[in-house]
């Protein structure tokens, strides 16, 4: 709003210096010093009228710059008015363009200002301006006195538009930059978001999927029992891990955190600790999965490691229930501060290749996303051993 009404008041500034410009000129053209009076003919009349014009068509030079550039050189280089109108038009030429069009526009300016001039210094003394300036008799020091002011003219409005159109292209420079920031850390949530999904979802639904089909299989009534019970407490826990992702799209507050503070609290991310639970769940739906697991100083472990650490064996336990089904899973993690953590998932390859699984490939990326924010390295594949090998290693600062 405020650089509205300076925009404003500038134009009407510029469009008054203009019209009182012009009437100046317009008075001094019809003076005559022997008789004190004023008296206008036709063409004084006509430049006058021309150049109001000129003046008005100021309030648009910011919108059609080179149109009233060319509108206002007409009364200074065809009639015998003043060059003020053009010299403010250039300024605004030189704010939204640095082109031919431009030096083209300027040196017609500056012949426009240079005639103008001309006229005013062979005016009698008593109304000529540029007179005092570069004297009012014909000669050789007039003429270079002229082309210098009317250099010194021009230039001056050609630095103000340049100025001005520079600050301007830096401010939208400025605001794209910044649009694409937040176009970028738009993204960059959506993919946390996505990667949240899939590393806690796909993991709890792989699980319900396989005891769902051990409920399937089972004929004794106490081993249905406990498979259903098992299957039940999976469910529900998706539903929660849901519930925090969902609060995540809502509320666009990080995972595991809400608005409500202390009060409400929400589960905390894993940590370290909670890799031996995560495998024993893993064993209880029915995944024979054996671990090693070897850490100095657990407990001290900076959390957005432990998470990811978590993270990784989730995910490569879910792949295990995915593509190698049956398949035992050996997990090793190892670590201490100042050394790092390794982290090493194995299983045998299926005999037969199983059916695509819905997502394939993102829980790995996710995975070097995740690896990568760390600073680590990490690889996912077949060897020559007929084995899939998941093998990462994160930096582990000592306290």
């Amino acid at each position: 709003m405020a650089r509205r009404v300076l925009g404003v008041l500038i134009t009407v500034l510029a469009v008054t210096a203009s019209v009182l410009s012009s009437i100046f000129v317009f008075a001094s053209t019809g003076y005559l010093p022997e008789a004190d009076t004023f008296v206008p003919d036709v063409w004084s009349t006509l430049s006058f009228l021309t150049a109001i014009a000129a003046a008005v068509m100021l309030c648009w030079r910011h919108q059609w710059p080179l149109v009233v550039t060319g509108i206002a050189l007409v009364p200074s280089l065809l009639l015998g008015a003043d060059a003020l109108a053009a010299l403010i038009a250039l300024a605004a030429l030189a704010a939204a363009r640095r082109d031919l069009w431009l030096w083209a526009g300027a040196a017609a300016v500056y012949a426009a200002t240079a005639l103008a001039l001309a006229r005013d210094a062979n005016r009698h003394e008593e109304v000529s301006i540029a007179g005092a300036i570069v004297g009012t008799r014909h000669s050789l020091g007039q003429i270079i006195g002229i082309l210098v002011l009317a250099s010194f003219m021009t230039a001056i409005a050609l630095a103000v538009g340049i100025v001005r159109g520079v600050r301007g292209d830096l401010a939208r420079r400025e605001a794209q930059e910044q649009e694409l920031r937040a176009e970028m850390t738009r993204r960059a949530e959506r993919t946390r978001i996505a990667r949240e999904m899939h590393d806690v979802l796909g993991h709890r639904l792989s699980l319900l999927s396989l005891q769902a089909g051990a409920l399937e299989v089972s004929s004794g009534t106490e081993g249905s029992t406990e498979v259903a019970r098992t299957v039940r407490t999976t469910a529900r826990q998706s539903l929660e891990d849901l519930r925090q992702v969902i609060g995540v799209l809502r509320d666009g507050q990080g995972f595991g955190e809400s608005e409500a503070g202390p009060q409400a609290p929400e589960r905390p991310q894993p940590t370290l600790n909670d890799l031996p639970e995560l495998i024993a769940g893993a064993r209880q739906s029915g995944l024979p999965a054996s671990a090693t697991i070897m850490l100095d100083q657990a407990a001290a472990a900076p959390m957005q490691l432990g998470t990811t650490v978590y993270r990784i064996v989730q995910e490569a336990l879910t792949n295990v229930l995915r593509h190698a089904p049956g398949s035992p899973a050996d997990v090793t993690v190892r670590g201490e501060p100042g050394v790092g953590l390794s982290i090493e998932v194995v299983n045998p390859l299926p005999a037969t290749t199983p059916e695509p699984s819905p997502g394939s490939g993102t829980g790995l990326t996710g995975v070097s996303e995740r690896v990568s924010l760390l600073g680590g390295n990490v690889s996912a594949g077949p060897t020559d051993d007929r084995v899939f090998a998941l093998r990462a290693w994160l930096p582990w600062e000592p306290h």
